[in-house]
């Protein structure tokens, strides 16, 4: 089980290379469509709905105890590569970039719609896990509904797409490889229903794309005007005495 998650891993990093064509970096506002494409929400709305009814359904309640049962069956050893598979998606979006593959922003406007993807993520799970309070398979707590790591991994492949679709298809679905693996790692290591894998990729890919959409905003309040930071000056004097003189025009 180790060697295919590593295997996944340098997937990920490394095949796509031999798809990819070179583009140049652009910003968030010319990267965003104009009109959201409401399709592109039906496969993350449809996970999640998915755990939703899960977690009244007898049925879908079944389905788990049995997927328990079948990790439980070929499970030998528990593993911890699932805490750190979570962000290889992520964490490859920049070592491509490192290496001279450009995605489609630069530096800092693919690090805001990963920091605004982040806080979407992490605020709609911890707010699921508490007000759900789903025991988890393995009965340590009852914060299993939805997967965190799951939903990390999800989001930082759906990431990996946004940045790179248009060099290579390979980015995205290795990406998604990995998240897959992921999700699969945490019910086989008894931490998570599948309710909770599945809700958690859903609450990941719905993230990132929302977060690509608001981004340009979270930018703006945050770093406002780009001319006013033009029109900051810093001058040093030195002599007998030395200063620093701040100056800005509006």
């Amino acid at each position: 089980m180790t060697d295919f998650i590593k295997l996944a891993v340098l997937f990920c990093l490394f095949c796509p290379n031999l798809f990819a064509q070179r583009i140049q970096p652009d910003s968030l506002e010319q990267n965003i469509d104009s009109e959201f494409n409401y399709k592109k929400l039906i496969i993350p709305t449809a996970l999640i709905s998915y755990g939703f009814i899960g977690l009244e359904s007898e049925g879908i309640k079944r389905f788990n105890m049995q997927m328990r049962s079948e990790m439980n069956a070929i499970r030998k050893r528990g593993t911890y590569i699932d805490d750190y598979t979570q962000y290889v998606p992520m964490v490859s979006v920049y070592a491509l970039n490192a290496i001279g593959v450009k995605g489609k922003s630069n530096f800092k406007d693919r690090t805001i719609a990963l920091g605004t993807a982040y806080v979407i993520m992490g605020a709609t799970v911890q707010g699921l896990k508490r007000l759900t309070a789903i025991q988890r398979p393995d009965g340590t707590a009852y914060n299993a509904f939805p997967s965190g790591h799951t939903a990390t991994a999800f989001m930082a492949a759906e990431f990996l797409n946004q940045e790179f679709k248009e060099v290579s298809i390979w980015y995205g679905i290795s990406g998604y490889v990995v998240a897959a693996s992921t999700g699969f790692l945490r019910m086989y290591n008894n931490r998570h229903w599948f309710t909770d894998v599945v809700t958690g990729a859903g609450i990941g890919i719905l993230s990132t794309k929302l977060a690509y959409k608001i981004a340009p905003f979270v930018k703006k309040m945050v770093f406002g005007d780009k001319d006013f930071f033009r029109g900051i000056k810093i001058d040093f004097h030195g002599g007998e005495t030395f200063g620093v003189v701040l100056s800005a025009s509006f």
